[in-house]
């Protein structure tokens, strides 16, 4: 029964793709620029890796995954999709956004959380959705959440700041007022 067990783990271990570091990307072929952050969990496509090429000052959240193929006509057609990913410079992808073949991202670009990128997105410009589509140009958006009144915390008010219970509390309740706040 152990050695059934030990098989079966063997098996499915074998069928789960491990997790590949962005220096080996970049080693076959993965171009990307300085200040490149990329969150837990933030799949780039391994297969295809020499078709993607990240700017300066990216930040790629949690989850976020960068195909550069789709194989979803394999199975009917025999072949797999392919093109080319481009993300410029001073980019942010929001959590659980999906990136799909083909697609170039402009520069001073922003991405909510759970978008489907499936076309190019101009510089400047702020997206979001499935499929992702224009919310504002970045100024407006910007411009909207600077000249905010709300309460601004700093990192010591976060989890890397260890907060005691009374901090955790105080935050809470202005969040209960405030609705949405920021952090720096």
């Amino acid at each position: 029964m152990v050695k059934i067990l030990k098989d079966i783990k063997k098996k499915i271990k074998n069928k789960i793709r491990e997790h590949v570091t962005t220096e080996e990307l970049m080693a076959n072929g993965m171009k990307v620029g300085k200040d490149f952050f990329r969150g837990k969990n933030t799949e780039l496509d391994d297969t295809f890796c020499w078709l993607i090429e990240i700017g300066d000052n990216v930040t790629l959240a949690p989850s976020v995954i960068v195909l550069a193929h789709d194989a979803s006509m394999r199975c009917t057609l025999g072949y797999t999709k392919v093109g080319m990913v481009k993300i410029g410079n001073r980019v942010f992808v929001g959590a659980s956004s999906i990136i799909l073949p083909g697609v170039t991202i402009g520069d001073n670009v922003i991405i909510g959380a759970g978008s489907v990128v499936t076309k190019n997105i101009p510089s400047n410009s702020v997206y979001g959705g499935n499929p992702a589509k224009k919310i504002s140009d970045l100024e407006t958006y910007l411009s909207k959440h600077k000249d905010s009144n709300k309460t601004i915390f700093d990192e010591k008010n976060t989890f890397k700041g260890k907060l005691t219970l009374e901090e955790k509390h105080r935050i809470r309740c202005i969040l209960e007022q405030e609705g949405i706040s920021y952090s720096r």
